[in-house]
């Protein structure tokens, strides 16, 4: 199984990922490691993405997830996904689940405000918003509402997926 967390720019997809990928003991991939050089100096710059940019980083993902599946990897991705199309693509198969990562604008900007060291420049996060295409019930996405703990976000996480303790059921 692929589990892949996905949301706006500062939702918490990296911190919430790699507790639940510890957690589970399956090995945690972020997709902010697979942007070409390019795409991330345009984001340092405050410059949006556009879809003929996030192409080759898709495939890229798109590859590692089929790659986990065939050689039985179980893995957590933490992935913007922010349109319908760029999830419906990464769903390799139903061995791909999706967790989407809900907040609003004031909670995310804030949260942002408080990240050190990353690329994103925060002034991305009114394009994030505008570019995001909230999952569909059609995609069975499981949604989790921010506010809370990353320990309490990962359980309920955990709950939604049935997982109990390291490994899958």
């Amino acid at each position: 199984m692929v589990a892949i967390i996905f949301g706006v720019s500062g939702a918490g997809k990296t911190v919430i990922g790699q507790l639940l990928a510890q957690e589970v003991g399956w090995p945690f991939y972020d997709a902010d490691d697979f942007h070409a050089p390019g795409n991330i100096e345009k984001m340092r710059r405050g410059i949006p993405l556009t879809d003929e940019d996030r192409g080759p980083w898709l495939e890229n993902l798109r590859e590692l997830i089929e790659r986990c599946l065939a050689s039985g990897e179980d893995a957590v991705l933490a992935c913007s996904a922010l349109k319908e199309a760029y999830r419906w693509y990464l769903r390799v198969n139903a061995e791909v689940k999706l967790v989407y990562l809900r907040g609003d604008y004031a909670l995310i900007a804030d949260q942002l405000r408080k990240r050190r060291g990353h690329f994103m420049n925060p002034a991305l996060l009114q394009t994030q918003f505008a570019d995001l295409e909230e999952p569909q019930p059609t995609e069975a996405a499981i949604v989790i509402e921010l506010g809370r703990r990353p320990r309490e976000l990962v359980q309920e996480i955990r709950s939604k997926l049935r997982w109990r303790s390291a490994g899958r059921n």
